[in-house]
């Protein structure tokens, strides 16, 4: 069976065109919901229709989107709350040093000393870098943000990442 990763939810619709307002989960918004592109609404667990993009916007921090054949807000009021998926062969090759975000969420972080810190459980895009929302057992999550000084070794294979804690980031 082919896998599917998401790439935003559907949280309200926007006017009675059809538009959707989708929260972006994906690390490249601007390629996934472009003209023309080929999302996936998960309906139901394993139930997913295709829809096709038909315009793209950004407004504050929402994507508004519209899909081919859905040009009422009644066509598109039923999916609100569900997520957006792309299927794996849409996925891109990568760069040395780039991640998909589904390869990062539920790594196991360790400091540079070896000690575990806690487990990657979302991904925050707030500006100029990622991130890493680190769920700690019996402790307040730690943020860690996603440059050189701080995230060492990532091996998705493993899901594992040593990071170099920095005064302050505890």
């Amino acid at each position: 069976m082919a896998k599917y990763f998401n790439v935003g939810k559907i949280v309200n619709t926007q006017g009675i065109k059809g538009e959707i307002r989708v929260i972006s989960s994906t690390d490249f918004p601007e390629e996934r919901f472009r003209k023309g592109n080929i999302l996936y609404i998960e309906v139901a667990p394993n139930d997913l229709i295709e829809v096709k993009v038909s315009s793209h916007r950004l407004h504050k921090n929402f994507h508004l989107l519209t899909f081919a054949g859905f040009n009422n807000i009644n066509d598109v009021e039923k999916y609100k709350g569900k997520m957006l998926k792309i299927s794996e062969d849409q996925l891109n090759d990568l760069d040395e040093g780039e991640f998909y975000y589904h390869e990062i969420i539920d790594c196991e972080v360790f400091t540079d000393d070896g000690e575990k810190l806690g487990t990657i459980k979302e991904i925050l895009s707030p500006g100029a870098n990622d991130v890493w929302v680190v769920k700690r057992p019996g402790d307040k999550d730690l943020l860690l943000p996603y440059i050189e000084d701080v995230v060492k070794e990532v091996d998705v294979e493993n899901k594992k990442v040593i990071v170099h804690l920095m005064e302050g980031l505890l």
